[in-house]
């Protein structure tokens, strides 16, 4: 684990996702469960009183004012009016263009950070707000409780879930959300469904038929995993998992990948190691 000082900001995975409609601006009408993994990007914090905004640490093409961290840092020092500033150093753990969340963590990561740093005083309700602005899964990341989501992923119900442990496979081909989003055989129209109904085994991924056709190494790191439990994508990105009741199962399907593959184990958290790093500092 890196040192004291550094803050988590936690991979997620999407346990279920139909899309249900389309809203007249575009954006697609969900439902999605949303867990935290004890896997993260992580990031540290040099204090400024210059106002000046900058980020340390390399992102693969992402320059640094668009990336989402330098964005959030400028969102908060915007709407509070504070005159302090920050360089943000980052640490990456979390793929581009996974499906794990780790544009979006990280930017509720500094949200949170940032407003106590800065004593800006906002709550967690208004930081969400703010990280809307930013995307659609900020809110469930600021915070930081398993979700049952809905709207574009922003009306977040609490919902206590087990914590297996999770194999997470890392196909090496970032998946674009927009050109799944906008892809014409994308299932638009699942009938609503209720937490019981997720609870008693229905959702899937209504992303999963099109990510499998258009990136043919998701659909073999799913059918590889398939063989060991029941293999699930997340999101709309590359990245596929499974479940299992103990770490060493997870392990040992781990270990058995084929050579230049990539992933990871994780436990499920119900609770984010971005909060647990914030209630040990305040």
């Amino acid at each position: 684990m890196p040192d004291m000082a550094a803050w988590p900001a936690p991979a997620k995975l999407n346990l279920m996702l139909r899309i249900i409609g389309r809203r007249q601006d575009g954006y697609h009408l969900l439902q999605t469960v949303f867990q935290f993994l004890d896997h993260s990007d992580w990031l540290w914090f040099d204090l400024r009183e210059d106002g000046v905004i900058e980020r340390k640490g390399e992102v693969a093409g992402v320059a640094p004012d668009a990336d989402l961290t330098v964005r959030a840092a400028r969102l908060l020092q915007q709407i509070t009016g504070t005159r302090r500033g920050a360089t943000v150093h980052i640490a990456k753990q979390l793929p581009m263009g996974g499906g794990l969340g780790g544009g979006s963590s990280d930017a509720a990561t500094v949200l949170v950070a940032l407003n106590q740093y800065w004593k800006t005083g906002l709550t967690l309700a208004e930081l969400a707000e703010l990280g809307l602005q930013l995307g659609a899964d900020v809110p469930v990341f600021v915070h930081g409780q398993a979700a049952w989501a809905e709207g574009v992923g922003e009306q977040l119900t609490p919902i206590t879930l087990d914590e297996p442990w999770f194999t997470v496979l890392i196909p090496a081909c970032p998946v674009a959300t927009g050109a799944v989003f906008s892809d014409p055989e994308l299932t638009r129209n699942s009938p609503l469904i209720t937490i019981a109904d997720f609870v008693k085994g229905v959702g899937g991924n209504d992303c999963a038929t099109v990510v499998y056709r258009r990136y043919p190494e998701v659909a073999a790191a799913a059918g590889w995993l398939a063989r060991h439990g029941a293999a699930y994508l997340t999101g709309t990105g590359a990245c596929v998992f499974a479940a299992f009741p103990e770490a060493a199962t997870a392990r040992r399907v781990l270990n058995q990948l084929p050579p230049g593959w990539a992933g990871f184990i994780a436990r499920g958290r119900n609770h984010s190691p971005l909060h647990e790093r914030l209630a040990r500092e305040y």
